[in-house]
């Protein structure tokens, strides 16, 4: 079988990420195109999978031709999924569409009627549900080991560091130029508890607020500054910018990856340069951030389970999610690494290892990898059952993170609109 041919529309970190995959497997998928306005992310790509020439472009409206590919690699920001989506399924390409789908319901609704229409292979970046860890995760209470789910708690500790990178200096910070948190980190999660609970969420809750990164809570000392360079309070400050970019993230195993967001030279001097000149730069309560660092959201299934999901900046930076799902027969306890369960009749505690990830693709634990490898599988198969976050699944929990943050805003109960 011929491996599956791909176009790349956007050539940042997650499509780079994904593109990767026919690197390390050459024999199942090779990038043919790729489109990305940013000539130094463009031309990095384009090299490491030596694309023809004719086949690379600023604007992915040059590669919108039929017969290029067989697929294509969604990667663009959040506000410019909806036309690519849908013109590429109007050519028939088997399309793979970084999460969230889309910023509003009605494009959400667009995009999934497009493809049913076109009748392609289609997934959702929903990269949690296909971990070793989710899986085993999932096959445990499947089982019928803790008897019926009734209840799970969910917190997604997002990070100090990742926080001020992405949700108040970074491309997530602002709801007019992406979406809201809930929908542009937490769903995810919400998809997730879908997943893993197996029922549809009929009614939603929900709190949370913009607290901390606020210019009323920068501290008050003299030399304050606007840039984290020019300030005398920087090396007192937990968000510094100098401290998240060099002393956090050099070190740490997706520093690369992070890095890269600010600038393609990883130099001291590069950082530097981004640092003084660019927004990453900028202190965290000076920044144009609105979304928010907190939230909690509650979730009523149709078979009466529940769920609560914590969604908050202030944790350390790099823990993985941690769950507790309770049962009518025991309990079951992750943090993405191991499992324990507890058992009412036995009275025993038993910790299930998860094998541990030895894939070169680490940026969600193995579930990048996992995720191309169904959805190239699904492509060159014709089988969309491979695919763990098609068209349908999707829109209905997007469908419900927007009606959560409708309760969050509104301050009242909500039901979830059927997909």
């Amino acid at each position: 079988m011929p491996p599956v041919t791909l176009l790349i529309i956007g050539a940042g970190q997650r499509g780079q990420c994904y593109a990767d995959y026919a690197r390390l497997h050459p024999d199942q998928a090779r990038v043919v195109g790729v489109a990305e306005p940013r000539d130094a992310y463009r031309a990095r790509l384009a090299q490491a999978h030596r694309v023809p020439q004719e086949s690379v472009a600023a604007d992915w409206r040059d590669l919108l031709r039929p017969g290029l590919a067989d697929a294509v690699i969604i990667a663009t920001p959040d506000a410019l999924h909806t036309e690519p989506a849908i013109a590429f399924a109007g050519l028939g390409y088997d399309i793979l569409l970084e999460k969230p789908m889309a910023r509003t319901a009605r494009e959400c609704e667009q995009i999934v009627q497009a493809v049913r229409a076109s009748g392609v292979i289609f997934a959702v970046a929903h990269v949690l549900r296909y971990g070793s860890y989710t899986q085993r995760l999932k096959a445990l209470v499947m089982s019928g080991l803790i008897g019926e789910i009734v209840s799970v708690q969910h917190l997604e500790p997002v990070g100090f560091g990742h926080q001020a990178h992405s949700f108040v200096r970074g491309n997530w910070r602002n709801e007019t130029e992406s979406t809201f948190m809930l929908l542009a980190k937490s769903c995810h999660d919400i998809d997730w508890l879908r997943y893993i609970v197996g029922r549809r969420c009929v009614q939603v809750s929900s709190f949370g607020s913009l607290m901390h990164f606020r210019k009323e809570k920068k501290p008050p000392e003299a030399g304050a500054a606007l840039r984290c360079l020019d300030c005398a309070f920087e090396p007192r400050c937990a968000y510094s910018a100098r401290h998240i970019y060099f002393s956090l993230m050099v070190d740490r195993i997706i520093g690369p990856i992070v890095l890269d967001v600010l600038t393609p030279d990883h130099t001291s001097a590069g950082l530097l340069k981004a640092l003084a000149d660019g927004p990453y730069g900028r202190c965290v309560y000076e920044c144009d951030n609105d979304v928010v660092d907190h939230q909690v959201v509650n979730l009523l299934y149709d078979n009466g389970a529940t769920a609560s999901f914590t969604m908050t900046a202030f944790t350390e930076w790099g823990i993985d999610r941690q769950t507790r799902v309770f049962g009518t027969l025991g309990e079951v306890r992750g943090d993405g690494r191991t499992i324990t369960h507890y058992d009412f009749l036995t009275l025993k505690e038993q910790v299930i290892e998860v094998p541990p990830v030895t894939r070169e693709m680490l940026v969600h634990s193995d579930s990048d990898y996992l995720l191309m490898q169904r959805f190239v599988d699904a492509v060159a198969t014709r089988d969309q059952s491979k695919v763990l976050s098609g068209p349908d699944e999707t829109l209905e929990t997007h469908l419900t993170v927007f009606a959560a943050e409708e309760a969050r805003r509104e301050r009242r109960v909500v039901d979830v609109r059927v997909a």
